[in-house]
């Protein structure tokens, strides 16, 4: 009878520990719920590289978690911020005062998130960049509150325009989309097309974003540059490449180097205007059997291919979630700490880590666009030509002018 009493006695405590430490981990949880805030460009010029499609995959990052984290429910908002720096941090500033968001996500434009990252560091918040592709963002901008996940324009430089220039396109004239991102882009380019014993002869600015390209091709036909790197990316590069195609750019002699190409500016512009070209990639849907099969269950809910920041913005919320639920808080400065603990190896990312810096390192792939008669079908666009290390990828942290960095 005494056994009994014991075991019993025993087997209410363990429940009453278990019940204790389960709402103790709920109450950890700020408002019982995990905020999470998506903020995209959800109309414009970016619309179809990150968007609605973005938000689809960090649904199904929710879902495939379990839709909770240590019981206290999932909620997402979600915002256009209409590519405008003001638009953007307005909204995430209401969105932490008002509605208590524990993490942003999305974040396409730089200028944009530059904006955005600066409210996150001053309310003691956590962001997620997917999207943006300004180098700066962690270098002279890093904050100890976001993490930079997809690419950046660093290993863009060092993929793309280090390829054209070994195989001898050694004068540039650059096509910059005049803002955050372009400029970063078009640094980062100058850098390694001199450092590989190239030359920039010219370049131009333009407003973003930009429909009518014609003026600008005129000025790269006119520069007898042997290649026009064009530092813009979205509906920008599609409407600059239509225009020298129109204008007989590559019939001339002169070579196009994207040096920010999505998998929907390839579909977009088609096989016939695009093949042959070079590009780095963050990822590619078609690389491996994880990166299929995650893409195929994407495009089953989207009728469209992922992107490299549709699939980035997955996995960046899939361990965030799993950060908070080992952490047991939604704190933003513990769970950025746990998030910098694990190793990132999953269907996105191989050998990922997250530095000192807030950038997710790992490794980058030199494509090439597919030739028509090379495809087997409507989204077999790239053949991976070569893997870019994470450690050779991403700027050396002793190159940093990041205020986290001791160098």
């Amino acid at each position: 009878m005494t056994l009994i009493k014991k075991s019993l006695a025993a087997g209410i405590a363990v429940a009453a520990a278990s019940s204790m430490a389960a709402s103790t981990a709920h109450a950890d949880i700020s408002d019982n719920e995990v905020r999470i805030g998506y903020l995209a460009d959800m109309s414009g010029t970016y619309r179809d590289l990150a968007g609605p499609g973005g938000l689809t995959a960090l649904e199904m990052a929710i879902a495939d978690f379990g839709g909770s984290v240590n019981g206290s429910p999932i909620v997402v908002f979600s915002a256009d911020d209409r590519n405008s720096a003001d638009v953007g941090a307005n909204t995430v500033r209401e969105w932490i005062d008002q509605r208590n968001v524990d993490m942003v996500a999305g974040l396409v434009a730089s200028s944009v998130t530059i904006a955005v990252t600066k409210v996150l560091e001053e309310n003691n918040s956590l962001g997620l960049v997917s999207g943006s592709a300004a180098s700066s963002v962690t270098n002279e901008h890093c904050t100890p509150n976001h993490i930079h996940w997809v690419y950046d324009t660093y290993p863009l430089a060092n993929g793309t325009a280090k390829a054209v220039v070994e195989q001898g396109g050694d004068s540039w004239f650059l096509l910059t989309a005049d803002y955050a991102f372009g400029h970063a882009l078009e640094a980062d380019v100058t850098s390694v097309v001199e450092a590989s014993g190239g030359e920039i002869v010219g370049g131009v600015r333009h407003p973003f974003p930009t429909s009518d390209f014609s003026s600008y091709i005129l000025q790269a036909q006119g520069s007898g540059a042997k290649i026009v790197g064009l530092a813009n990316a979205g509906a920008d590069t599609v409407n600059a490449i239509t225009t020298a195609s129109q204008f007989g750019l590559t019939q001339s002699g002169q070579q196009l180097a994207g040096l920010l190409i999505f998998l929907n500016d390839v579909h977009a512009l088609g096989l016939e205007a695009t093949q042959n070209l070079l590009l780095t990639t963050g990822w590619y849907w078609d690389m491996d059997d994880q990166a299929r099969e995650w893409s195929e269950r994407y495009f089953e809910k989207v009728g469209r291919m992922p992107t490299m920041v549709q699939a980035g913005i997955y996995s960046s919320t899939m361990h965030y979630l799993k950060a908070v639920e080992a952490a047991g808080t939604d704190d933003p400065e513990i769970v950025r700490a746990q998030m910098a603990e694990e190793p990132i190896n999953d269907f996105f990312a191989r050998n990922g880590r997250i530095r000192e810096d807030g950038r997710m390192v790992h490794d980058m792939y030199l494509a090439q666009v597919k030739t028509p008669e090379e495809s087997t079908g409507e989204w077999d666009l790239y053949e991976i030509l070569s893997t870019i290390p994470a450690e050779e990828a991403y700027r050396p942290l002793s190159e940093s002018q990041c205020k986290l960095v001791q160098n």
